[in-house]
């Protein structure tokens, strides 16, 4: 029989192992920790971890109604708070991501000019052109076999780098390659310990970290200074400028324009969400499609019918849904966020049970995703549930990659043309077959593949 308290019934939860309870688990696979906890426990589900005095106490939403919640309904009362997102901001600065209450409004109204669907249209000649680039040098790989994951992160960081930093896009690239890995994992490590030693102790990983954040602050502050320097061209605003030189001139009279420091926060938090995520979504999508040879055909098929040999553009996006079906398909099994975390302010019920004022919530489009009571067979890739007519009969945070509420992603529609584009010049080239089966992952601040996902290619076009 469950257990009461004075304010309902107590939330279930893994036990664990005694006085650390499942802090083994989560170091070991986050993931399979969540899943297996939603599997034992149900939608709403209670997790302790770390000893007595450094002990972690947070709440897992699995269900749709409660992730609609946390995301829309009562989005005000959940805050992004929690310490992750504090390490985040240290490091990457306070844009749209971990920025909160009147500081956010301000940087959204200035900032989502720059991402109509009109303005996002104008990018896709460089998303074709970085995908050409690609599809050019895989026609003499060693091998035939190239590594997806390498690959796909390559591409979306040289194409998020040629959007934001126009002609500068190759001072800006070996940067932000050698410094984002490790800034990444430092934020990690911090985010999800108990304890951390101050940021300006001289420790080694510290000073690591510092480095590659100077660096990497350097060229962004470098660049934009440049464009003020340049001063307005008469093209500046035009549908082919760079989103830095639109940063530097964005803004309006009610709510000012964008000082040196916010236009570097705005430029580093694009390159995270911009570059490691779709990657992911690229990398996995293709991989997917050689595992599915049958599926990979019929995508092909239909890039040949609408292309015609020639690069994809903007208006091409509905005219490949049946591609578009197995990016999202994709997304659905390797969501790049796997994990959101917020704090919330005030007790809340979700789900039957209350949970307590100043509570670390998570929801998880990885736990989600794969629900069975949402998903008929959950692990098997099946591109067509993702039809209009059944997108339409499920609840709409059955599925939410970009997140949800005030906070959705404000790049969503750039994800999607930037991975339907690329997708479509690489395979309308190439027939993708696997090489590797499984790939193994790790969830940091995105998921993140850790081993290869190698196709075997051959040339088709």
């Amino acid at each position: 029989m469950t257990s009461m308290t004075r304010s309902g019934p107590a939330i279930p939860g893994p036990r664990g192992v005694p006085f650390l309870g499942s802090m083994f688990d989560l170091r070991r696979s986050t993931l399979d920790t969540f899943t297996r906890a939603r599997r034992e426990h149900g939608d709403l589900v209670r997790f302790v971890a770390g000893p007595p005095g450094l002990r972690s106490v947070f709440y897992g939403v699995f269900s749709p109604e409660g992730t609609q919640q946390i995301l829309a309904s009562e989005a005000a009362n959940f805050r992004k708070d929690h310490p992750f997102y504090e390490e985040v901001r240290q490091s990457f600065g306070n844009g749209l991501l971990t920025s909160q209450d009147a500081a956010y409004l301000r940087q959204r109204r200035i900032v989502q000019p720059l991402f109509t669907k009109r303005r996002v249209d104008g990018y896709a000649a460089a998303v074709a052109a970085e995908a050409r680039a690609v599809a050019d040098r895989w026609r003499t790989p060693s091998g035939g076999t190239v590594d997806l994951v390498g690959e796909m992160n390559r591409l979306a960081l040289r194409t998020v780098s040629r959007i934001l930093f126009g002609a500068d896009v190759e001072a800006a690239v070996a940067t932000v390659h050698r410094c984002f890995p490790v800034i990444n994992k430092y934020v990690v490590r911090r985010g999800f310990s108990p304890r951390n030693p101050p940021r300006h102790w001289p420790t080694p990983a510290n000073r690591k970290a510092a480095a590659a954040t100077a660096e990497l602050h350097a060229v962004c502050d470098a660049i934009a200074a440049g464009r003020r320097a340049a001063g307005t061209p008469g093209d500046a605003g035009g549908e082919g400028a760079d989103l830095l030189s639109l940063l530097t001139r964005a803004g309006s009279e009610q709510d000012g324009g964008l000082d040196a420091t916010e236009i570097r926060e705005q430029v580093l938090v694009f390159l995270l969400a911009g570059h490691e995520t779709t990657a992911t979504s690229l990398a996995f999508s293709l991989h997917l499609l050689a595992r599915h040879p049958g599926e990979q055909a019929l995508v092909r098929e239909e890039i040949d019918t609408v292309l015609a040999g020639r690069d994809p553009e903007a208006a091409d996006l509905d005219r490949l849904p049946r591609l578009t079906m197995a990016l999202k398909e994709a997304m659905r099994l390797y969501p790049a966020a796997p994990v959101v975390s917020r704090r919330g302010v005030a007790a809340t019920e979700i789900g039957g049970h209350r949970v307590p004022d100043g509570a670390d919530v998570i929801v998880s489009p990885w736990v989600t995703h794969r629900h069975p009571d949402l998903w008929e067979d959950p692990e098997r890739f099946d591109p067509l549930r993702f039809t209009p007519e059944r997108e339409a009969a499920r609840h709409r945070y059955a599925w939410f990659p970009f997140g949800g509420g005030p906070r959705a992603c404000i790049g969503q529609h750039f994800s999607m043309l930037e991975s339907v584009l690329a997708a479509a010049v690489l395979l309308r080239t190439y027939e993708l077959t696997a090489v590797d089966r499984d790939v193994p992952l790790t969830a940091g601040i995105t998921l993140q593949a850790a081993g290869p996902a190698r196709v075997r290619l051959r040339a088709v076009g």
